[in-house]
C-alpha cells in the first residue's frame, strides 16, 4: 500500500470517551438551543433530544431492557427516531435498525434472524401498515407479553402514538412507566457502557440472497463519523437536509452522527416530492442538500425550481443546486468516496467541496485515516503491485465487529481483513480508484439490491419456470433492476402481474422496473456447461430497455 501522501493524514478521535451517553451530553453541553431534527412542525433541539432518549432510556429499563438486550427500531426518519437510537445507546441496548420499506416477507426473516426481543415501531408509514403485518407473521394474540415459536426472543412491542392492538403498548406508557427509574440508576446504567458494547446492527444485501447483519460497536459509531470531520465543511450553523434513511449507515453515520458532533441541524421530510422539497428547503434555510443524483434532475426540472429562493444552499452532493460558482459539471472531477455498511461508510475519500485536478479524474480519494487496505488478485490471493486492479480488502477502527450469526472465521480473513468484493486499485501516489464490483450487486439510485434474492422471490411463483436478474444502466439512477423471466408452459402472466406480485413481497425499491416475459428458456443465452449466460442476458436486457 503506497504511502498516503500530504493531505488529511492522521487520526482524528473525540475528546471524550466514544460512547453514545457522552456524545449526547457533550452535545446538548455545547449547543442546548440549536436545533437538531425537524420534521415538519417537530422540532427537537439538542437539549430536548437529551432530556427525551433519557425518558425513553428510562422506559426501556422499566420494561428489563439493559446491556446487549436486542431492541428493533422501525420508524422513518424523525426527531422521535433520533430520540430512540440515542436511548439505546444510552444503556448499552443493541439496537436493529429496521428498514421501513420491507413487506411482510422481508420484516418476518429479519426479525427472526435478529433474534429481536422488544421492538419500537410506528404503526405505519406510507401505506406500510407494520402492525398488521406483525400480526401476520407472530400471531401475538390479546396477550400484551408476545410468545411466538415463530419469533422465540420477541417479547413486546411498542408503538408511537395510541395502540389499537392488545399486544402492543403505547410509546406513552412506557414512558410513564419510566418515570420509577430514577436519575441515579440511569446514571449508572450509562456507567456500564464502554466502547467495545455492540450498538447498531444494520442488515444490507450480501452476495447471496440472504442479508447480512453488520455489527458496529459504541466506539466505532462514535470516532467514525468525527474521523470524517476534517474532509468536510459542517459547521453548527448547517441545516442539512437528507433523504438518506437512517437505518442504513449512510444516514446513521454520515449524517446523523456527523451533525451531532458539528452541532448542525437535520431537516426531514415524509417523502421525497420535487415541489414540496423545494418549498421545504426556501422555508427551512437549508445550507447542505444530500441525496442521490436523480433527485437532482426532479428538483431542478420542476416548474418551482426558477421560482424558489434557493439562496441558502452552499453544499452538498446535488450540485446543481448550488451556486453557479461551486458546481462542478463534470461528474469525474467531484470528490467521491468507496465506503459500505460494513465499514460504517467511507473508507476512502478526500476533502470535499473542491474539483478535483485532471490528473485525479475519476479518484475515489485517499484512505482514510485509521484504515488500512490491500488490493489483492482473488485468483492466487497475493497482493497486487501498485496501480494493478484487484480486490480490496479492508481493516481498520471503523470495519464492523463482525456479521450477525456468521463466525468470525468466515467474516475475516484470520489476520482480520474484510474482503469487500469492490475492485480498484491505489496510484503511486495514494489516490485509489474503484474499477466496479467483483460480484453482481445492483447499485440503484443508492440502494444496494441482491439478484438472487429477488429471483428468489419471483421462482416462488407457480408460473415462473426460471427468474433471471441484472442490473441496466440508467442515466440518472446508476442501474435499473431488469428481470428475465422464463414462464411455465401453459401458465401465462404478463410483465404487469410479475411486477405487482413481486411488489407485494419485497420492498419498493427491489422490484424490477423492467420484466421481459419468454416462454421457452432456449429463447435466452446459455452457456456451454449448462449454466445461463447472465452476462448475455445483461446484454439482451440492456439493449431492450436502454437502446
Amino acid at each position: 500500500m503506497p504511502d498516503p501522501g500530504p493531505g488529511t493524514s492522521s487520526v482524528e478521535f473525540p475528546p471524550f470517551e466514544p460512547i453514545i451517553p457522552h456524545l449526547i451530553r457533550a452535545a446538548a453541553a455545547t449547543h442546548a438551543d440549536r436545533m437538531l431534527a425537524v420534521l415538519g412542525d417537530h422540532r427537537m433541539t439538542y437539549a430536548d433530544a437529551n432530556t427525551a432518549s433519557a425518558a425513553i432510556a428510562k422506559g426501556l429499563l422499566a420494561a428489563g431492557v439493559g446491556k446487549g438486550t436486542r431492541v428493533g427500531l422501525l420508524a422513518p426518519n424523525s426527531p422521535d427516531w433520533i430520540a430512540a437510537w440515542l436511548a439505546l445507546g444510552r444503556i448499552g441496548a443493541l439496537g436493529v435498525l429496521l428498514n421501513t420499506y420491507y413487506k411482510t416477507r422481508e420484516l418476518d426473516w429479519v426479525l427472526r434472524h435478529a433474534d429481536v426481543q422488544v421492538l419500537l415501531s410506528v404503526p405505519g408509514h406510507l401505506g406500510h401498515d407494520y402492525l398488521t403485518r406483525l400480526e401476520e407473521i407472530a400471531h401475538p394474540g390479546d396477550d400484551p407479553v408476545i410468545r411466538a415459536p415463530s419469533h422465540p426472543y420477541l417479547r413486546s412491542v411498542w408503538v408511537w402514538g395510541q395502540s389499537d392492538r392488545p399486544w402492543a403498548g403505547s410509546m406513552d406508557d412506557l414512558l410513564a412507566a419510566g418515570e420509577a427509574i430514577s436519575d441515579d440508576l440511569l446514571a449508572a446504567a450509562e456507567a456500564e457502557v464502554v466502547p467495545a458494547d455492540h450498538f447498531a446492527v444494520i442488515y444490507t444485501s450480501g452476495s447471496t440472497a440472504a442479508p447480512k447483519g453488520a455489527i458496529h460497536t459504541q466506539g466505532a459509531v462514535v470516532r467514525h463519523a468525527y474521523n470524517l470531520w476534517p474532509f468536510r465543511d459542517l459547521v453548527a450553523d448547517d441545516r442539512v437536509y437528507t433523504p438518506m434513511p437512517m437505518f442504513w449507515v449512510g444516514g446513521m453515520s454520515f449524517m446523523l452522527v456527523a451533525a451531532i458532533h458539528a452541532g448542525a441541524g437535520l431537516v426531514f421530510e415524509e417523502r421525497f416530492d420535487p415541489g414540496e422539497t423545494l418549498a421545504m428547503i426556501e422555508r427551512e434555510q437549508v445550507t447542505i442538500v444530500s441525496g442521490w443524483p436523480h433527485m437532482a434532475k426532479l428538483l431542478t426540472e420542476h416548474p418551482d425550481f426558477a421560482t424558489r429562493n434557493l439562496s441558502s444552499v452552499r453544499g452538498g452532493s446535488l450540485y446543481a443546486l448550488l451556486p453557479a460558482d461551486e458546481q462542478i459539471e463534470d461528474p469525474e472531477l467531484r470528490v467521491n468516496s468507496l465506503g459500505m455498511t460494513e465499514t460504517l461508510g467511507p473508507h476512502t475519500l478526500d476533502v470535499m467541496g473542491t474539483p478535483l485536478p485532471e490528473e485525479r479524474r475519476g479518484s475515489f480519494g485517499r484512505q482514510v485515516p485509521g484504515m488500512e487496505h490491500r488490493i489483492v488478485d482473488p485468483v492466487t490471493g497475493e497482493d497486487c503491485p501498485t496501480g494493478q486492479r484487484g480486490e480490496v480488502w479492508v481493516r481498520g477502527y471503523a470495519l464492523m465487529a463482525g456479521l450477525y450469526k456468521v463466525e468470525r472465521a468466515d467474516a475475516f480473513t484470520p489476520d482480520g481483513w474484510y474482503r469487500t468484493g469492490d475492485s480498484g486499485y491505489f496510484d503511486d501516489d495514494g489516490h485509489f480508484y474503484f474499477t466496479g464490483r467483483m460480484g453482481d450487486l445492483i447499485k440503484s439510485s443508492g440502494m444496494n439490491i441482491t439478484p438472487r434474492e429477488i429471483e428468489l422471490v419471483m421462482e416462488e411463483f407457480d408460473e415462473v419456470m426460471h427468474a433471471f436478474v441484472c442490473g441496466v444502466p440508467h442515466p440518472d439512477r446508476i442501474e435499473d433492476v431488469a428481470a428475465a423471466v422464463v414462464l411455465r408452459p401453459g401458465l401465462p402472466l404478463t410483465s404487469e402481474e410479475l411486477r405487482a406480485l413481486t411488489a407485494e413481497r419485497v420492498a419498493s425499491y427491489k422490484v424490477p422496473r423492467h420484466v421481459a416475459v419468454f416462454n421457452t428458456p432456449d429463447e435466452l443465452p446459455w452457456l456451454d456447461s449448462g449454466k445461463i449466460d447472465i452476462m448475455g442476458v445483461k446484454r439482451l436486457l440492456t439493449e431492450r430497455y436502454t437502446g
